[in-house]
C-alpha cells in the first residue's frame, strides 16, 4: 500500500501532552522546535474583501439540468482561480456527519494510553502520531494526527482501526461511502469543464484510493508562536475537509496573502491538490494551505484525501497536452510522485513546482 511504502516519521511528544502541561503552567515555556513566530506573524485577511469571494458550489445545481452548465462553469472557474471552494447540499446527510464527528471526537479525546495502542509504527503512516517528521532538529507542528487507509476496501489495516468508541468503524465507513459518491460527481463536472470524456477520466480514480486524517489542534495560550500545520499542498487529486467543531483556523494562501477560511455550516471544504493540477495541465491550481490554533479551545478537523490508481501514472492528461501544445509537467509513477512528495515534507508548493517542464 502507498502509506506503507511511502516511509515513516520519527517520532515526537505528543502535543495534547504538551500542550496540557504548558497550558497549567505559566512557568512552562514552548519548546524551542515548535516555536514558529516568523510565520505566525504573517499577514492575515480575517474578513471582507478577497475572503468573502470564497466560492460555494451548489451540488444540487450540478445535477440539475436547466443550472448544470452553469453551475459547471462556476466549479471550473473556482479550480483556476482558487484551487479551493465549498460545497453545499453535497448529499452526504447531515446523520452521517454528526455520528462522524461525535465518535472522532469521543476517540480523540479519549486518554492517551487508549490512543497509544494505535500508534504509527515505523515504516507506515496510518496510526496515530505525526506525518513529516524527518529531522530530529526540524520545526514541529503544534498538532496531533490519526490516519486511515479507507479505500480501496480490501486495502484497510485493521490493526489500526479502533474499537472505541464501538460505532466508530461504522460511522467511518458511512462518512466514507458518501463522500466518495460526492468526489466522484465532483470528477465528472470536472471532466466536463476541462473537455475531457467524464468516463476516462475517472477510470484514472479506479477503486476510488481514499486516505482519512483526523487532526487534534490543542489550544496554546501563545498561540501566535505555533502553527498547527505547516504550510502545504496536498498530494492527492480532491480533498475534502471537515471541520469537526466551530473553532476555525483554516487559512489558503491567494494572491501571495494568507486568508482565513470560516466554515459554513453543513458546507464541506473541497481543495485540489498537486496530482489534479498535473492531470489539468496547469489549468486547475494545489492550494497552498496552513492551520493556525486557538489561544483557548481546540480545534478538531479531519480531511478526506482521493488519489489516482496506485499502480497508475502522474502526468498531464494526453488531450489537454494535445490541445495546449506542450505539456508543462513531467510525468512519472504514482509510486515516484508519493515518494517524491513524502521526501519534500511539507514545503508549501515546492513539490508541485519542481515536477514542472523547464
Amino acid at each position: 500500500m502507498a502509506h506503507a511504502e511511502a516511509g515513516g516519521s520519527l517520532p515526537v511528544p505528543n502535543v495534547q501532552e504538551l500542550a496540557q502541561t504548558y497550558n497549567n503552567r505559566s512557568d512552562e515555556q514552548i519548546p524551542e522546535n515548535y516555536i514558529r513566530v516568523e510565520e505566525a506573524a504573517e499577514e492575515v485577511i480575517l474578513d471582507g474583501g478577497i475572503s468573502s469571494a470564497i466560492p460555494i458550489i451548489d451540488v444540487h445545481k450540478l445535477l440539475e439540468p436547466q443550472s448544470s452548465k452553469e453551475e459547471c462553469a462556476k466549479l471550473g472557474s473556482a479550480c483556476r482561480q482558487w484551487g479551493f471552494f465549498q460545497v453545499i447540499n453535497h448529499g452526504v446527510r447531515n446523520e452521517v456527519i454528526s455520528n462522524f464527528s461525535n465518535d472522532m471526537t469521543k476517540f480523540l479525546k479519549q486518554p492517551m494510553e487508549a490512543k497509544k495502542v494505535y500508534s504509527m509504527i515505523p515504516g507506515n503512516l496510518q496510526g496515530y502520531g505525526q506525518h513529516f517528521v524527518v529531522s530530529e532538529d526540524q520545526k514541529l507542528d503544534w498538532a496531533d494526527l490519526f490516519s486511515l487507509v479507507l479505500r480501496p476496501i480490501d486495502s484497510r489495516d485493521m490493526r489500526f482501526w479502533p474499537s472505541h468508541p464501538p460505532s466508530f468503524r461504522s460511522s467511518v465507513e458511512r462518512y466514507s461511502s458518501e463522500a466518495a459518491k460526492l468526489v466522484s460527481c465532483l470528477l465528472k463536472f470536472l471532466a466536463m469543464d476541462m473537455g475531457v470524456e467524464p468516463e476516462s477520466f475517472l477510470e484514472i480514480f479506479r477503486g476510488q484510493p481514499q486516505s482519512m486524517r483526523m487532526t487534534y489542534y490543542p489550544p496554546c495560550r501563545q498561540a501566535h508562536k505555533v502553527v498547527g500545520l505547516s504550510p502545504h499542498t496536498d498530494r492527492m487529486g480532491l480533498t475534502l475537509l471537515l471541520q469537526a467543531n466551530d473553532v476555525q483556523g483554516l487559512q489558503i494562501r491567494k494572491d501571495g496573502k494568507w486568508v482565513a477560511i470560516n466554515a459554513l455550516d453543513g458546507a464541506l471544504i473541497v481543495n485540489i491538490g498537486d496530482t489534479l493540477e498535473i492531470l489539468s495541465n496547469g489549468r486547475y491550481k494545489s492550494i497552498e494551505h496552513r492551520a493556525m490554533v486557538h489561544p483557548t479551545r481546540e480545534r478538531m478537523s479531519v480531511a478526506l484525501f482521493h488519489a489516482v490508481c496506485w499502480d497508475g501514472t502522474v502526468g498531464p492528461l494526453p488531450e489537454l497536452v494535445k490541445n495546449d501544445g506542450e505539456a508543462r509537467y513531467g510525468s512519472m509513477s504514482y509510486r515516484e510522485f508519493v515518494k517524491r512528495y513524502v521526501a519534500a515534507k511539507l514545503s508549501g508548493r515546492d513539490h508541485v513546482e519542481s515536477i514542472k517542464s523547464s
